[in-house]
């Protein structure tokens, strides 16, 4: 894998003087030139305004003014989270010709750390899907084999840092978006917290379970983003009010003293490659002096149940405002009824009608108390057993993905195959608490495996802490 220069090097190159902006953006447009029509990781590119930007941020720094911690950054957006006047379209026809009025919290934030936007990742429609394969526009491939998927939804964000079109991305992870591709393409992915980072201006699949966080290079480059977009939103009436911590701070100390979890009553599935490579990563821990502790989490084998349970019930309702009246498509038809059920049904994709019907039915009257209902009781006791785990261990270490990047078509026809990608990475979600991958070495046709690191709610510092030792381990950069 190509050895590309980090968010934290570009920052530190162009506040000093020793690299301009424009310079290191046309090196990136460069390579989106040379890569994109193979792999498709946008939906829109934004040349013209990202040069015009690197342009005020070059003149900045000429001005003796500081233009942020993420100065000149290429950074590229998952097209979910809404750009003011720039086309936002979850990868749906629902949404042509919609463009935002305003941006969301994240992408204010990113422009005032001097981020440039090179443009909006490819995505499954409506974040719904595990290989971005499901977009209206078309499939991302991953960028270390083009016959294989990038993981999903948030493919397009992966295979844009993977293939070194943008220093950093974000993505939205409700069940394993960010933290799957990430796996699948080998890059850092990190979900936060939930109320962590604002959802303000991020177009909802399931509210409950969503969240923005970043894809990068390297585990500091991972801190270093999640510094500048986390933070209390007043916009956002679940996003926490705590002040926030230096999440760089311990990425050099190590990990001596340290619990690491094994779970021992984690569902079978994971490929041996990846395995072998789990196992590899409790070594590697032990040798470097953490302690490696058993824990269970009799819970976490119902999470697959209970999420495709409470993610489409989400769905169904956040979906039902695009209905051809407000914005986006509208397909005529004699009444209004017909011209709803014409809009929906040309606007949306197959799994996004799967999934609105799922939420639709088990939230209809008669079996809301024997699916939905069900479902966040379990999702309660899932957030029981991971306290209890927390109360043994620091941090608990799984796969990240069960196999590595699988060939395009292999899950399509079978989508319960598909939801088995998210198996270990959907707990997170369902308990809020932060989860990231980093990349520990290769498996089958010598394709990258990720290991996923859990944390407590609020609990990154030290899910980084570990993280960047394994970085270390696998002999990458940190």
């Amino acid at each position: 894998m190509a050895d590309f220069t980090t968010a934290g090097e570009i920052a530190a190159g162009v506040r000093s003087g020793s690299l301009t902006a424009a310079a290191v953006l046309e090196q990136h447009l460069a390579r989106i030139d040379a890569r994109e029509g193979e792999i498709h990781a946008f939906n829109t590119i934004l040349a013209e305004r990202a040069r015009e930007r690197a342009a005020a941020i070059d003149d900045a720094v000429a001005a003796g003014r500081d233009p942020g911690p993420l100065a000149g950054v290429p950074v590229a957006l998952k097209d979910n989270m809404c750009t003011r006047g720039i086309a936002t379209t979850c990868s749906s026809k629902i949404l042509d010709g919609w463009l935002p009025p305003y941006d969301g919290t994240v992408v204010s934030m990113l422009h005032e750390a001097g981020a440039i936007p090179v443009g909006k990742t490819n995505l499954d429609e409506f974040a719904m899907g595990s290989s971005t394969e499901n977009s209206a526009f078309g499939a991302t491939k991953n960028p270390l084999d083009t016959s294989r998927v990038p993981g999903g939804s948030s493919g397009g964000s992966a295979a844009a840092v993977a293939a070194g079109f943008a220093a950093l991305s974000f993505g939205s992870d409700t069940g394993g978006s960010i933290r799957q591709p990430a796996a699948l393409c080998g890059v850092v992915g990190v979900k936060p917290t939930y109320g962590r980072v604002s959802r303000y201006g991020l177009i909802a699949f399931a509210s409950s379970l969503d969240q923005i966080g970043p894809f990068t290079h390297t585990v500091a480059d991972a801190a270093l983003a999640l510094q500048t977009v986390s933070g209390h939103d007043p916009h956002d009436s679940t996003s926490i009010p705590e002040p926030l911590p230096d999440y760089s701070a311990l990425l050099e100390t190590g990990v001596e003293g340290l619990r690491v979890g094994r779970i021992t009553d984690l569902p079978a599935g994971a490929d041996d490659d990846v395995q072998a490579r789990l196992e590899e990563a409790f070594d590697a821990l032990r040798r470097a002096g953490a302690t490696i502790v058993d824990v269970d989490v009799p819970a976490f084998g119902y999470g697959l149940t209970a999420y495709y349970l409470i993610a489409p019930a989400e769905a169904s309702s956040n979906l039902a405002r695009y209905d051809g009246v407000r914005y986006g498509l509208r397909v005529d038809a004699p009444t209004t009824d017909a011209m709803y059920m014409a809009t929906r049904a040309e606007g949306f994709g197959a799994e996004v009608k799967r999934r609105i019907l799922l939420g639709t039915y088990a939230l209809s009257a008669g079996y809301y108390d024997a699916y939905y209902g069900k479902a966040l009781k379990i999702r309660r006791l899932m957030a029981q057993d991971f306290a209890t785990a927390y109360e043994r261990a620091d941090v608990l270490l799984t796969p990240s993905s069960p196999s590595v990047a699988f060939p395009f078509g292999s899950k399509t026809a079978d989508p319960f195959a598909m939801y088995l990608c998210d198996t270990y990475t959907i707990p997170a979600n369902l308990t809020g608490d932060p989860g990231m991958s980093v990349p520990f070495g290769t498996g089958a046709d010598d394709l990258p495996v990720g290991i996923q690191v859990l944390a407590p709610a609020l609990g990154e510092p030290r899910m980084l802490q570990v993280a960047a030792e394994l970085e270390r381990a696998a002999g990458g950069r940190s």
